[in-house]
């Protein structure tokens, strides 16, 4: 817990870390007149602080001091080192962007002034596998395609309405950025502790200059295998034996067992997540100035990223949902007999963490996928001075992505033996030993196939201008309008337990013999999987017979037209320099909304239209005190606007039996809901910073935001079936007047407050002795805090904290640069938070009020050699200590997931003419 001491104790050390800093300014101005040239890391962070400092609003950036010199592999990986920034791990590499303790469907990314929308997914369900919602995954992107990266922490009217959190804003190269002609090229290899495969990465950059006239075309490409292995668990439940034989413990026992107050994990798994990824990036720039006031600008950029995984699981398939327990089961005409519990232990909170049982039920999974995510945008932009006083300024563009999943299939094998599980370890600790061979193909039969596949298409269109006129030189007055469309829709086909009669009954055989193959890639344990291609060879199983009917069929669009003002000044005030803007912007949002309503085979489609519209005010004053002290202050309203799998108009309906007293069918509808309105903000941010000498820094800065508007599923009962959108063709005997016993929708509910505080610091070590003169560092440190009351939303929910919201994020970078050489270290620690606050319940009981994930700190390092003045040789290492990602279930922390990704070394060289 944070105290407000501990909050002073961590500022204090930021302050008395910028000390050296004043012995550099020192040093500079007693060398007056000596030329300082400043590159490499350095050079990236000097830009990045000019960027920070002459901003109108509160802002961070990353600036590369040329093409694949960013300072991470990944982007999402860079951002984590800015002030108040978090990110998710897939693998070991960042994927989605948090901002200030929100989620991230709150942060908007922007890609050359555009915003981005890509589709996410995740290979893990635990994570959110097939997730639609409006955060960008950053994987999609290698970062040597861009130079620049602004996060934009307070909100100006000029700015597009949304991303509540703040906006990211991406920047790929551009020709006239370069003074002369230019060509790049870098390749790089390595490998990962756990995959033991060879990653090669290829960059290049080739650049042309015709003096007004400019042609740049940059590529990046990487393939490269990922591995998470580990350990889960499927939640833990209130349970009692289950028909297993317990007439071998003690009485104590016996009774303790009976008394149902015992919790067993449902099942725990050995596990294997791997991928082999392929990336390429491309990306091409059109400059002309045709006159001096004139400026256009053809960006294009293609990406496209390939993933083939492959999952494989040692679990227990327990009955009852309790590891290893179960009465006699029936298979292809053998009996197997009930399991036997032969000893138990337990904890001072009933969970069960030491069971031997006999006969246990276990399974192993072969899961195969293969996705593809493309995207595509192409954007117009540029300006150009009406008169001396007047500038237009404009922006056209258009994206298209897809995420398409065609094969997403489980083959479930099954068998039984005797097995011991072993949670004394501690709460992320499981020993799990096998007193059968589950390396033995003649151990198992097969259980049942799932076979799926899923599609999503996502399209942006945009145009906006603006006019900016100058009033004086120092004051100018800016009119803009936008309008925006976006699209995203899908749809899947599946069919679960395909074969899973046949096997039972015999009447297709469940020998694996023939396809069966041992798994050797978990770390010290094998395990019987399939040969997926050859099983359904030997089954005759044509995956296209399984897949012929589409669910889950939604579109969602919406279609925005805003308009704003603005008034910006540089003006003095005495001695001090005071500059900012003032505006407000008007949005209103038409929402159209189809689905699919489904009852049994049954279904019809769903159409629904809805708006909102609302006005955006914003501040932001900046108080240059002097050449060294910067006082901004900003109070905004934003919104942010619903999940795409809110507004998605889907529904089914489940109808019970007649009921004998009152002649009523029991019936339960659930949908989407297009009828929802935006998150609401108003935000208020002080932040302070003083610069020192020619690359130190210091920064403190506080934020406070009221939000409103939380969408939660809630369930309403006894409403008519009229309210619900739903066709009545769906079922016979359906009316408006139909009661409906329960109706679950999301809806906007509920209110908190957020505050947080960030402290950063930058500077070199110019005051100590050489060679260490040349070593510096920067860090920054993250507090916030935020709780909702979840019990107003679920039954059985806790007060805690925002989900997704981390109370501490700090990074800190040590680094060495001399003429040739420079080396720095980064280390990035994100506090635990909650992932999701929605309890799961059974007939026993609750399973767990909520779920989350344990703290974590990545370390990772960049060397960087220059041969000549055109030859540069690269050394990175991603993930140093193989940190493990450990998830948990409910708020006692009982073991949900542990995995962990290894270490990745990448060498290469870098040619720049």
């Amino acid at each position: 817990m944070w105290t407000k001491r501990s909050l002073w104790l961590v500022s204090t050390g930021l302050v008395l870390f910028a000390q050296p800093a004043l012995a550099q300014d020192a040093a500079a101005a007693n060398d007056a007149g000596e030329a300082i040239v400043v590159t490499g890391y350095r050079a990236s962070l000097d830009l990045a602080r000019d960027v920070k400092r002459q901003s109108t609003i509160i802002q961070d950036s990353i600036v590369a001091d040329d093409i694949a010199a960013f300072p991470d592999l990944n982007l999402a990986e860079a951002l984590q080192r800015l002030p108040g920034v978090a990110i998710n791990r897939e693998a070991g590499e960042g994927r989605r962007v948090s901002l200030r303790g929100l989620g991230p469907d709150f942060t908007r990314v922007q890609l050359n002034g555009m915003e981005v929308l890509g589709n996410v997914d995740s290979p893990q369900d635990s994570r959110g596998q097939g997730t639609r919602d409006r955060a960008f995954d950053f994987n999609i992107f290698a970062a040597e395609l861009f130079n620049r990266v602004d996060v934009r922490k307070s909100y100006s009217a000029e700015q597009t309405e949304g991303g509540l959190a703040g906006t990211v804003g991406l920047f790929t190269a551009r020709p006239l950025d370069y003074k002369e002609d230019k060509f790049a090229i870098s390749a790089s290899g390595g490998t990962n502790s756990l995959t033991k495969d060879f990653q090669p990465r290829l960059t290049g950059l080739v650049s042309k200059n015709w003096g007004d006239f400019g042609i740049l075309v940059s590529a990046a490409y990487s393939h490269r295998k990922t591995r998470e292995e580990g350990f889960d668990t499927y939640r833990w439940r209130l349970n009692s034996a289950n028909g297993s034989d317990i007439s071998g413990l003690t009485q104590e026992e016996q009774d303790k067992i009976n008394s149902g107050t015992l919790r067993f994990a449902r099942g725990n798994r050995l596990s294997v997540w791997d991928s082999t990824q392929d990336r390429l990036g491309i990306t091409s720039s059109i400059q002309w100035n045709p006159g001096s006031n004139t400026h256009i600008t053809l960006d294009g950029l293609y990406g496209q990223y390939k993933a083939d995984r492959f999952e494989t699981h040692l679990a227990s398939r327990g009955g009852g949902g309790s590891t290893w327990l179960g009465g006699g089961q029936t298979f292809a005409g053998v009996t197997y007999p009930a399991s036997t519990i032969n000893a138990i232990e337990w904890n001072d909170q009933n969970e069960v963490t030491y069971l031997d049982v006999s006969g246990g039920q276990t399974a192993t999974e072969t899961r195969v996928q293969n996705t593809k995510n493309t995207f595509k945008q192409l954007v117009l932009s540029g300006d150009t001075g009406i008169t001396d006083r007047l500038t237009f300024r404009f922006l056209g563009g258009i994206e298209r992505s897809s995420y398409d999943m065609p094969v997403d299939d489980h083959f479930y094998t099954e068998a039984y033996g005797d097995v011991i599980s072993d949670y004394r370890g501690g709460n992320y600790s499981l020993v799990n030993t096998y007193g059968w061979d589950t390396a033995d193909a003649s151990n198992y039969h097969a259980h049942e196939i799932d076979i799926s596949s899923s599609y999503q298409d996502t399209a942006f269109d945009n145009v906006k201008g603006s006019l900016e006129f100058e009033l004086t030189p120092d004051d100018k007055i800016s009119v803009g309008g936008e309008w925006r469309r976006f699209e995203n829709s899908g749809y899947k086909r599946k069919t679960d337990d395909a074969l899973l009669s046949d096997f039972k009954s015999g009447a297709v055989s469940a020998d694996i013999s023939d396809y069966a193959k041992v798994y050797n890639g978990y770390s010290g344990q094998s395990w019987v999987i399939v040969d997926y291609d050859k099983a359904l060879e030997a089954l005759g199983v044509n995956r296209a017979d399984y897949l012929t009917t589409k669910s889950s069929i939604y579109s969602v669009e919406e279609r925005t037209g805003a308009a704003f003002i603005q008034y910006d000044w540089n003006h003095t005030l005495g001695s001090v320099g005071f500059r900012g803007n003032l505006g407000g912007r008007y949005y209103r949002t038409d929402i159209y909304s189809a689905g699919v309503g489904t009852l049994n085979d049954s279904s019809s489609l769903i159409e629904a239209k809805s708006r909102y519209e609302g006005f955006l005010p914003a501040v932001n004053l900046i108080f240059d005190v002097n050449d060294s002290l910067v006082v901004r202050a900003s109070a905004a309203k934003n919104i942010n606007r619903p999940a795409l799998s809110a507004l998605a108009m889907n529904g089914s309906v489940s109808i019970g039996d007649t009921d004998a007293t009152t002649g009523k069918r029991e019936i339960s509808v659930s949908t989407g809901n297009p009828n929802l309105k935006p998150y609401k903000s108003n935000d208020f941010d002080l932040s302070v910073e003083y610069y020192i000498g020619h690359t130190g820094s210091l920064s403190a800065a506080l934020f406070y935001k009221t939000l409103d508007g939380f969408i939660v599923t809630k369930t309403a009962t006894n409403v008519t079936y009229g309210s619900t959108g739903l066709s009545l063709d769906l079922a016979d005997g359906l009316t408006a007047a139909t009661e409906v016993a329960s109706y679950s929708r999301p809806i906007n509910l509920g209110k908190t407050d957020l505050w947080g505080i960030e402290l950063a610091a930058q500077s070199d070590f110019t005051f100590l002795p050489a060679p260490f003169n040349r070593f510096g560092a920067s860090a920054n440190f993250t507090y916030v805090d935020s709780k909702y009351d979840y019990s107003t939303v679920y039954s059985g929910g806790t007060n805690t904290t925002l989900e997704g919201l981390s109370h501490v994020n700090a990074n800190a970078t040590l680094y060495y640069q001399d003429a040739r050489f420079d080396v720095r270290v980064s280390g990035n620690y994100r506090s635990s938070y909650v992932y999701s606050a929605a309890p799961v319940t059974s007939t026993l009981g609750t399973d767990q009020d909520l779920s989350g994930y344990e703290g974590t700190l990545y370390v990772d390092m960049a060397a960087h050699f220059k041969l000549t003045d055109n030859i540069q040789l690269t050394l990175d290492g991603i993930n140093l200590t193989n940190q493990a990602e450990k998830q948990y279930s409910d708020s006692t922390k009982r073991l949900y997931v542990v995995t962990r990704a290894g270490r990745t070394i990448m060498g290469g060289v870098r040619f720049e003419f």
